[in-house]
């Protein structure tokens, strides 16, 4: 091979290199996900429990305002429901899922039905779980039990408020368990109700009607 083929195939190889990782580089970022970005949950981990309440008519509504039973929430707090679930599995519990994100127009339905906001926060202002940043939980062991915590989700009174003490040490000690690891990965709790949770950096997104898909 002469010189000037060689110069002009390793100038071709050397170009070919170039534009191929250039390639590989708008792959990468066009494949990049927005931490906003509304994502199922089950598509990132199947480590959860669902019991997903609102598909259902067993509810404070005594309605099916759902659906389908599908729990969507921003990535961002599907990043750190995971991390939390984590935590929980190396204690021997996982999480159980009651409610994910809530479309806007879920909220002026279930408002319909019960127009009092100490129960169904009103959709003009919107709450938490319209923006994919809240979670309504409890925790299993792994006989799939529910941890005791002295009232079930949605009960609405003094009884289900983190500040109540008047419970057994057992009831206490596993909402403190809930309450630790939550917090510990970047979700706030809520005062009147031990199930409910809020991603910190969830709180100053954009009220949302994402729909997902029933198929």
């Amino acid at each position: 091979m002469s010189q000037l083929n060689k110069s002009l195939f390793f100038l071709i190889s050397f170009f070919g290199i170039i534009s191929s990782n250039a390639q590989n580089e708008v792959y990468k970022t066009e494949a990049v996900i927005a931490d906003t970005t509304f994502v199922n949950l089950k598509d990132y981990s199947s480590d959860f429990i669902y019991d997903m309440k609102y598909a259902t008519e067993d509810n404070f509504l005594k309605a099916k305002v759902y659906d389908c039973a599908e729990c969507l929430l921003r990535l961002k707090t599907v990043k750190a429901l995971i991390a939390a679930n984590n935590d929980f599995m190396k204690k021997g519990f996982r999480i159980k899922i009651y409610d994910c994100y809530r479309p806007l127009s879920i909220q002026k339905k279930m408002w319909e039905i019960v127009s009092n906001p100490e129960y169904v926060a009103d959709p003009k202002k919107g709450s938490i779980h319209n923006r994919g940043g809240a979670v309504d939980i409890s925790i299993v062991d792994s006989n799939g039990k529910e941890a005791n915590m002295g009232t079930p989700f949605d009960f609405f009174g003094i009884k289900a408020s983190h500040n109540y003490v008047q419970l057994p040490k057992s009831v206490l000690s596993n909402r403190k368990f809930l309450k630790k690891i939550m917090i510990k990965n970047g979700f706030n709790s809520f005062d009147s109700e031990w199930w409910h949770y809020n991603l910190k950096t969830g709180l100053k997104d954009k009220v949302s009607n994402q729909k997902w898909n029933c198929d």
